[in-house]
């Protein structure tokens, strides 16, 4: 069956509010095997949300919507919904008893405003909201099916999750369908792609998807089939094809980070890490810590910022700085011995470069970086050039450093 989804809010077509409801019902829908052509974003006007709704019914076979079912008066969903439909609003006593528990429960006496949250239209079954006071309302008709959910994130994901996906998998109207995700660093799309395609021949049901992002370009395997044995089947050949040909750049799985599976590898290995941080200024300690344990490996770190601090805390010498400047191989190899000669740790990651917007040359244009590594038996040094968005450097850099030192530890050539 082929899904829909509305988002609904003049906060969203304005630009003032990121639309992460879209996302998660995306994913939930696909992994019940739905698959999603269209989504859309709609401003509170009744007109436009009418003429959203009618050309969603014709084109598939779900929609659903995410958003203007509360009290206030900017809340007008309900009335495009009956207005499409045809129906009339009618009130429903038990769900109005059901909202003022909740307010007593909390000692709070229900505003009158809130009644109005208990008019469904006529026909619709609704889904329970027990975070808030907005439910799900549910209209089947001519075989296809219209969904309205609270666009609250906490209430959307709970009706989701509790409701409406048992309800779906209920009607037993789809596929079954697996899915991984192939996480890879060190390469970009365009190269990923070349290693891949030739002679890469997909089965039906099966697609393939390039995703990159800051970490790395990730690999989205989708299979569809009659069971859930021959979904997955599919699935595990197509990831173990793709393996073959690119798996020195396949860190992991699903659910696995690279500063998670770095981690894992100093643990396995009993090996400590410790950094020192010009440019990124904080960002690979704070990307390395955010895996829980990481005290166990991460010994800890500098942010040497100014070329003193660097000579003074890590002790590079003034002469490197002053020759080669502080964006060179010559100091990010200075940076990351002193820091694994301060700390005491196995190894030492640097990172020292132009973030940028300003500060580029021609000889160092900005998204210059050099990222160090340091170990008992040697020490060398990679440089990279990001771009010129600062904050996506700083991003970049770190997980480059992380995958020098992944590479390091396995031996990866």
């Amino acid at each position: 069956m082929n899904a829909e989804i509305i988002t609904i809010g003049d906060e969203l077509v304005t630009g003032f509010r990121v639309d992460t409801n879209c996302a998660f019902i995306c994913r939930q829908l696909t992994s019940a095997g739905y698959i999603i052509n269209f989504t859309t974003s709609v401003g509170d006007s009744i007109e436009s949300m009418e003429e959203a709704f009618r050309l969603a019914m014709r084109r598939a076979s779900l929609v659903v919507t995410t958003g203007g079912l509360g009290p206030t008066d900017d809340d007008i969903t309900k009335k495009a919904i009956v207005k499409t439909f045809k129906r009339n609003l009618i009130f429903h006593e038990d769900i109005l008893s059901e909202i003022k528990e909740r307010y007593a429960r909390r000692g709070i006496e229900m505003p009158a405003i809130n009644q109005n949250q208990a008019l469904l239209p006529q026909g619709a079954r609704f889904f329970p909201n027990k975070t808030g006071s907005a439910v799900g309302i549910c209209i089947a008709e001519q075989g296809k099916i219209f969904v309205a959910l609270p666009g609250v994130p906490r209430e959307m994901e709970q009706i989701v999750q509790d409701e409406l996906i048992p309800y779906l998998l209920s009607l037993k109207t789809t596929q079954n369908i697996s899915s991984t995700t192939l996480k890879t660093t060190g390469i970009v799309e365009s190269r990923l792609a070349e290693l891949i395609a030739p002679g890469l021949k997909l089965e039906q049901g099966v697609k393939l998807a390039y995703l990159p992002g800051y970490s790395g370009v990730n690999l989205r395997i989708i299979a569809r089939a009659d069971t859930p044995e021959e979904a997955q089947a599919k699935c595990n050949a197509l990831a173990t094809e793709i393996a073959k040909k690119c798996d020195k750049y396949i860190f992991g799985r699903d659910d696995d980070t690279l500063e998670g599976i770095v981690g894992q590898l100093l643990l396995d290995n009993d090996k400590t890490l410790s950094v020192a941080e010009s440019c990124t200024a904080g960002q690979l300690g704070m990307t390395i810590t955010s895996v829980s344990g990481a005290s166990r490996y991460f010994v800890g770190g500098g942010i040497v910022y100014a070329n003193e601090a660097k000579i003074e805390r890590l002790g590079v010498d003034p002469e490197i700085i002053e020759k080669d400047g502080a964006v060179s191989e010559e100091c990010a190899l200075a940076m990351a011995e002193g820091a694994r000669q301060a700390y005491g740790s196995s190894y030492a990651l640097s990172v020292t470069g132009i973030a940028g917007p300003d500060g580029g040359t021609e000889d160092k244009p900005v998204g210059t970086t050099w990222i160090g590594l340091a170990s008992a038996h040697s020490s060398i040094a990679k440089k990279y050039n990001f771009g010129t968005e600062r904050n996506s450097n700083r991003i970049r850099a770190s997980y480059a450093a992380l995958e020098l030192l992944r590479r390091e530890i396995l031996d990866i050539k």
